[in-house]
């Protein structure tokens, strides 16, 4: 994991962080969700079944460790402005941001302290099944959380589990494609 970069380097990080989030909610909101909405009209939660946001969630943790939560902060919150209005600065949509922040670099950390570091290293192939389990759990737990605080049901916390994980399944396999194009246009 790299070392602090000083207030400079947060910047960016919360730049690129809150920005790729953002972008990944633009994608859902203008995108996914009305072709989602055309597959499933029926369905009853508002979750998306794709959610990319959470891939750039679990990938920020797993590059900045717990500077993901500064980084990932301003985007989250305006997500939960955008769609709860004046009510995010209700006390549940507060700790609502808090959980959708905190729980991947909270998870990535306690199993480093357990002895299962898989932050990146240099020379050291990334264990991109460990990320996505890490994004496996921690939506387990964040959906979990986000329910309890909000009174939903079961069928809320499967979509957005569903959801969080196809989104970070996709996010690694678009990137995945759009790195192997770029370096394949290097050489």
């Amino acid at each position: 994991m790299p070392g602090h970069r000083g207030g400079r380097g947060l910047i960016v990080e919360t730049l690129a962080a809150s920005g790729a989030y953002l972008a990944a909610v633009t994608i859902v909101f203008t995108f996914l969700m009305p072709v989602q909405n055309l597959f499933f009209p029926e369905y009853p939660s508002r979750a998306s079944l794709l959610f990319l946001p959470h891939g750039v969630r679990i990938l920020t943790a797993w590059l900045l460790g717990p500077r993901a939560i500064v980084a990932l902060l301003p985007g989250v919150a305006l997500l939960f402005l955008y769609v709860a209005g004046w009510n995010t600065f209700a006390p549940t949509r507060l700790a609502g941001i808090a959980v959708v922040v905190c729980a991947a670099p909270l998870i990535f950390e306690a199993l480093k302290r357990l002895g299962a570091d898989i932050y990146p290293h240099p020379g050291r192939t990334p264990c991109w099944i460990c990320v996505m389990g890490v994004g496996a759990v921690t939506s387990l737990v964040s959906a979990g959380l986000l329910n309890l605080l909000f009174g939903n049901g079961f069928e809320d916390w499967l979509a957005l589990f569903i959801g969080d994980v196809f989104g970070l399944f996709f996010l690694m396999l678009g990137l995945l494609f759009v790195f192997r194009w770029l370096d394949r246009r290097r050489t």
